[in-house]
This record gives C-alpha cells, sequence and structure tokens, in this order.
C-alpha cells in the first residue's frame, strides 16, 4: 500500500515509487516479481480496520479459547524462570536489530555480549573454543558429525547415535547427512544408560563418530561417559556430547571425560520454552578450531591499544572460497544467545550450581511421590535423573494423560504404559496439584 506520504511499512510515496520505475525503465511494481499463477493471489484480505482497543480484545477472546495447561512437559524443551533483568537488558534498543553484527567498528557492545556467551561455554565445557551459536541442539549435533566427517583420520563414515534419542534430533541428523557418504546407526541402551558393552561390540575403525548425552532425553544421569570416550579415542572416532547449561554447573565436566565435540541447547537459560525456537551450543578443541561452523567473536586491540572485538572466523562459503567452506549454515542466534549470556551472568557460578542441584533434588523428590501412588512406578531407570524421569502406568498411559490434561495438567507419552515427568523451578510449586491430579485419575 502506497499513498501519497507512503505508509509505516512501505515509506516510499506513489511519486517517489513512480519515479524510481522510471529510472529503471519498468511500467509497474509488478514486472518486478515473477509470481507464479498458481500460488498468486489477487483478492482483498478482507480484513477489516479495528482501533487498537477494539483489537486488543478480540485477540484476548481467541487466546482464551487456547488450553491453560500446567506443564510437566521436557524431552529437550525445558522450562526455567527467566529473571526480568534479562528482558530488561536485551530489549535495549542497541541490541534489537533485524541484522546480524558484522560491522565490528558500530557494534562493539553485542560483539563482547557474544565474547562473553563464547566465554562462559569454555568454562562450563573445559574445552577452549567454542562458537557464537547455532541454530539448536539438532543443528549443532548434524554439523559435529560433519565435522567428524572432516578431521577423523578414517576410512569409515558411521555415526553411532544412542538408542533413545529425540525423534526431531535424529531427523534433522538424517537431513544433514543425507547427502553425504556418512551413515547413522543406533547402540542400545542399559537401564537408560549407553550400554558400553554392546556399543564395544560396535565400534570400529569404521566409526567416524559418537554421540553420548547427559543427561539422556529421559533424564538419567550417564554414569561411564569416560568409558565411552575411551572407546572413540581407541578407534580414532570423534566423542561428541550433548547436553545443556545447566547441567553443565553439576555433571562431569565433558573435556574430562574425553569429549572432543559438545552440543546442545543452550536455550534452556534466557528463553521461556518455545517448541520450536532453540539456541544450540557448541564447543571443541582447539585443534579443531578451522573446522568449526558458524561464527566466532575474538579480541584483539585496535590503533589506538584498545580492546576491540570482532568475527574472527566465518567459515560459511559466503565468506571464504567454497571448497574451503565447513559450513553452509547461515543465522546464528546471535540476540538469543545475548538472553542466554545475561541469565547466565545474573546466576553466577553458585546460583548456576544451585539451579543444578534442585533439578536433580525436585526430581528424586516428585519421582518418589509418585512412586507411593498405586499403579505407578517412578522412576523407571534405576538411576539418578536430572529434570525429568519416565514413569511406568498399569493402566494405558494414553488414558492417563488425557485425564490428566482434564485435570489441568500435561505430561508426555513415551510408550504404551511410560509417561515422562520433567519439573523445574518454573512448574516445582505445582507438584503437589500434579500428585492429587494422578491421585484422581489413576
Amino acid at each position: 500500500m502506497t499513498s501519497e506520504r507512503g505508509s509505516p511499512y512501505a515509506p516510499h510515496a506513489d511519486a517517489e515509487t513512480v519515479a524510481m520505475l522510471d529510472a529503471i525503465g519498468v511500467d509497474d511494481v509488478e514486472a518486478l516479481f515473477d509470481i507464479p499463477e498458481g500460488v498468486r493471489f489477487d483478492g482483498e484480505f478482507g480484513i477489516e480496520p479495528r482501533s487498537e482497543q477494539a483489537l486488543r480484545r478480540e485477540l484476548s477472546a481467541l487466546f482464551a479459547k487456547n488450553d491453560d495447561l500446567t506443564e510437566f512437559m521436557g524431552r529437550g524443551h525445558y522450562d526455567h524462570y527467566v529473571p526480568s533483568i534479562v528482558d530488561n537488558l536485551s530489549q535495549r534498543a542497541e541490541f534489537l536489530t533485524s541484522y546480524t553484527q558484522y560491522q565490528p567498528e558500530i557494534t562493539q557492545g553485542f560483539l563482547q555480549a557474544l565474547f562473553e556467551y563464547q566465554s562462559m561455554l569454555v568454562e562450563l565445557t573445559g574445552l577452549p573454543v567454542a562458537n557464537c551459536s547455532m541454530y539448536d541442539s539438532a543443528t549443532a549435533l548434524a554439523e559435529a558429525a560433519r565435522l567428524a566427517n572432516r578431521v577423523r583420520q578414517v576410512s569409515g563414515t558411521r555415526v553411532l547415535v544412542p538408542e533413545f534419542l529425540r525423534s526431531g534430533k535424529r531427523g534433522v541428523l538424517d537431513n544433514y547427512l543425507a547427502g553425504t557418504e556418512m551413515t547413522v546407526e543406533t547402540y542400545p541402551m542399559d537401564d537408560g544408560n549407553v550400554d558400553v558393552g554392546a556399543l564395544s561390540e560396535l565400534v570400529d575403525d569404521e566409526t567416524a563418530m559418537i554421540y553420548a548425552e547427559n543427561p539422556t532425553v529421559r533424564g538419567s544421569i550417564e554414569e561411564r561417559l569416560a568409558d565411552v570416550g575411551e572407546l572413540a579415542s581407541e578407534n580414532d572416532a570423534l566423542f561428541c556430547l550433548g547436553t545443556d547449561l545447566v547441567a553443565l554447573a553439576l555433571l562431569e565436566e565433558p573435556a574430562s571425560v574425553g569429549a572432543d565435540v559438545v552440543v546442545g541447547e543452550a536455550g534452556v537459560l534466557g528463553l521461556p520454552s518455545a517448541y520450536g525456537m532453540g539456541l544450540g551450543l557448541f564447543a571443541t578443541r582447539e585443534e579443531y578450531l578451522r573446522q568449526v561452523p558458524g561464527r566466532l567473536v575474538g579480541v584483539s586491540e585496535d590503533a589506538a591499544d584498545k580492546r576491540a572485538y570482532t568475527l574472527t572466523l566465518q567459515t560459511r562459503e559466503q565468506h571464504i572460497r567454497r571448497e574451503r567452506a565447513t559450513s553452509n549454515i547461515c543465522t546464528n542466534q546471535a540476540w538469543v544467545a545475548l538472553r542466554a549470556a545475561i541469565h547466565l551472568a545474573w546466576l553466577g557460578p553458585s546460583g548456576l550450581v544451585d539451579l543444578a542441584e534442585d533439578c536433580v533434588r525436585d526430581a528424586a523428590d516428585l519421582a518418589e511421590r509418585l512412586d507411593a501412588l498405586l499403579g505407578l512406578q517412578a522412576p523407571v531407570h534405576d538411576r539418578y535423573h536430572f529434570r525429568e524421569f519416565v514413569v511406568r502406568c498399569d493402566q494405558p498411559a494414553a488414558a492417563i494423560a488425557g485425564d490428566l490434561e482434564s485435570e489441568g495438567f500435561a505430561v508426555h507419552v513415551v510408550g504404551e504404559h511410560l509417561l515422562q515427568v520433567c519439573i523445574t523451578d518454573a512448574n516445582a510449586h505445582d507438584a503437589d496439584g500434579l500428585v492429587a491430579a494422578f491421585e484422581e485419575v489413576l
């Protein structure tokens, strides 16, 4: 829509548009586009103008139709309380831009924030190199597999992943590797953790990478990660460990168990659960520095000897020769990484450890209370758990989950008689209500 004064979204006035079309020798704006008839819309949207007040009333009524459930759901999407300081700082005008921060001379503040984010990842993982984010944990895992294909001196191309792997993550991995010679195979789990004996039978010199998670998708804490790392090292395979920022505060440091690459979800801090939007963390050893996908922010000194930040490494083909590019991944999650860094800094080392310890304690307490109910066994896996655990129920799991929804609670169904429950600081205050709801529906 244009007019004499333009519109808020297309600010050019009619006269300006005509002048520009004349300058390039085109009759009208439509001549600039080649839109197939099958997808062309040539009509009216039928949206009547409304006042702001009327629009707010209408949208409020529409949103009120959504189910208002208290969620105890996890499996990769974790809701932790996000302090208001995260919104207040991240929404400052200096940080809100639709552009990535390519120009160090005008974006020193944002580059410094990303450098701090990278530094926190380095401290938490024990690995010396971290990039300034990826889309989500699934793309980070897929990029790790492709890195393994480049850096390992093995003839094989097998990627071994756990039997229990979130389907969305496995789907992205398969898509990434579909155009390569790499293949993905699963190894079995033993009571929720890696079956190291079975894995040792599968690993050979055809294995390019072994992937393990801590905690697992079922919330159990892996107890033999060092053995997995040793298996990978003995067979010259890359050891990739999946985890998240909160878990890293408490569980074994990835570098200490032989991890070559750490991937996972950094959006557990700074974001409410978004069911799609993520923040992929990626850290690795220094010897793989030039193979890291995405971007790295570095620090140096300018001509006046002042500290200066810049994008030190960008390995995508837009920036370097195609044959030297390691990845075609484009957008990083700069603003989301900024929010995670603010949340991390606000928590501080002791606050982060306290939050992680709550994830273990609350999960154990809730599992114990559910296990006391007739018809439930929790947790199914006889392990320590982080945030979440699996519950076995005598009745069909789908029916129980449906009845819990009627009581105002949402949990995952992961098997015919298996439910999965996740508890964090965001929903712990409703644990009594969940237990009471289970008692009601059993």
